[in-house]
């Protein structure tokens, strides 16, 4: 492991000294070699697949593991991107002269060598790698075993793309399997001096082990507990279509929502027509009514009273903090705004929380009161994402509040510096 570290930092300092256009031209180099692979890569992560139905894997993960024609091209369009953007490398962030004369400017600068240890995401092989190559960073990544068949292919086309370029090819490595299980992990989670930064990508036991046992700095990516509140002035149209975007269109991401919390004067249509809306994925998920409702006594009373009940379940006190990640989730009927607040202040992971309102007193109370990375009013909560908000990838969801916070892009991979330029000072 620690001949890895040594190659890892050799590569910062030859990245060190890469110009912007040269690491934009190994990016570019990445997507054309992923492109040539695409057939193989597709082949290799239905194996994966194959594997994980056999093996029983939770749902969530088959979703987080599939690859697609569309995905493929969403990881080639973020590198043209990625390729597209300024380098943050030496970027002043503040300038000033003082009195006697230094001057004094403060940099961004890499954070030199960064591990990435990550579930059944096989993007996030190549988001990892583009952000930490373009910001001048090396990059250890430790995948989980459920996508091995598909990082092949995927690092195989990053290093043909990277020599093609004339690139550093040793800024990207993965850890040697070690005979203890998970003794690689604990050993980047103990490498410190080696590893700079961690990042860990995955469910909630993932990041609790790494968090908790980590002797290195940890950026912590948090789980989404995330709320939607549809308030009583709610346009319910409005409401239902960022419901139905929120909880439909990706259930395994983190930025997915998970509990409904509905003011008690718009409950009965909003819920009615939900339930109507989330029936209609029954093919997709293969169980009546197509979502699993877990409800407070009043929202089980309003779904349940034109006779539905096989999707319709009594909450537990453990419900309100699920991730569910998966096509289930919570309801909770609020008799005011106020109430709302206090329940996403007990339950939420402070990563994305919705409110549906057309009062403007509210929609400002609520960004100014909820503390999460990200806060939407009048949108949905899919958003929180590096890619969606023009960052190109994004290296994960930061629901910590230091260093960074919310989508991580090319900025959260790097730290600050002085530099002092004089002319003979000293200290009086």
């Amino acid at each position: 492991m620690v001949e890895v570290y040594a190659r890892l930092r050799a590569a910062v300092a030859r990245l060190a000294v890469c110009s912007a256009a040269e690491k934009d031209g190994a990016l570019r180099a990445v997507r054309d070699a992923l492109h040539a692979q695409r057939e193989d890569i597709l082949r290799a992560n239905a194996q994966d697949l194959a594997r994980a139905r056999e093996a029983g894997l939770a749902a969530p993960l088959v979703a987080r593991l599939a690859l697609s024609e569309h995905l493929l091209e969403d990881m080639l369009r973020s590198l043209t991107v990625l390729s597209l953007q300024r380098d943050p490398i030496g970027e002043i962030i503040e300038g000033y002269t003082l009195a006697n004369g230094l001057e004094i400017r403060k940099v961004r600068v890499p954070l030199g060598v960064v591990a990435v240890i990550y579930e059944s995401r096989p993007n996030v092989t190549v988001d990892a790698f583009a952000l930490a190559y373009k910001s001048g960073n090396a990059v250890l990544l430790r995948a989980g075993s459920a996508a091995s068949y598909s990082n092949a292919p995927l690092l195989r086309a990053i290093h043909v793309g990277l020599k093609k370029a004339h690139g550093v090819v040793d800024a990207v490595a993965v850890p040697p399997v070690l005979e203890e299980k998970y003794g690689d992990v604990d050993h980047i989670l103990r490498a410190r001096g080696f590893i700079d930064a961690v990042f860990p990508r995955g469910g909630a036991a993932l990041i609790r082990r790494v968090v908790e046992g980590a002797h290195v700095p940890v950026i912590e990516t948090g789980c989404g507990v995330c709320h939607l509140y549809v308030d009583e002035s709610a346009n319910i149209d409005v409401a239902l279509q960022i419901a139905e975007n929120a909880k439909l269109q990706k259930p395994a991401a983190c930025n997915s929502v998970e509990t409904l919390l509905v003011h008690r004067a718009v409950a009965r249509p909003f819920l009615h027509r939900v339930q109507e809306i989330f029936a209609t994925c029954e093919e997709t998920t293969r169980k009546p009514g197509g979502v699993d409702f877990f409800c407070d006594a009043e929202s089980f009373s309003l779904l349940t009273e034109r006779g539905a009940r096989k999707n319709v379940f009594h909450a537990q006190a453990e419900t309100w903090d699920r991730e569910y990640l998966d096509y289930q989730v919570s309801v909770r009927v609020v008799p005011n705004l106020e109430e709302a607040l206090r329940h996403i202040a007990r339950h939420s992971t402070k990563h994305s929380e919705v409110i549906v309102t057309r009062d403007r007193a509210r929609a400002r109370r609520f960004h100014q009161e909820v503390d999460a990375a990200c806060v939407y009013v009048n949108a949905s909560s899919r958003f929180t994402d590096g890619g969606q908000f023009g960052m190109g990838a994004e290296i994960g969801v930061s629901t910590q509040k230091l260093h960074a916070r919310g989508p991580m892009g090319l900025c959260a991979l790097t730290t600050s510096k002085y530099l002092i330029d004089g002319e003979g000072q000293v200290r009086p």
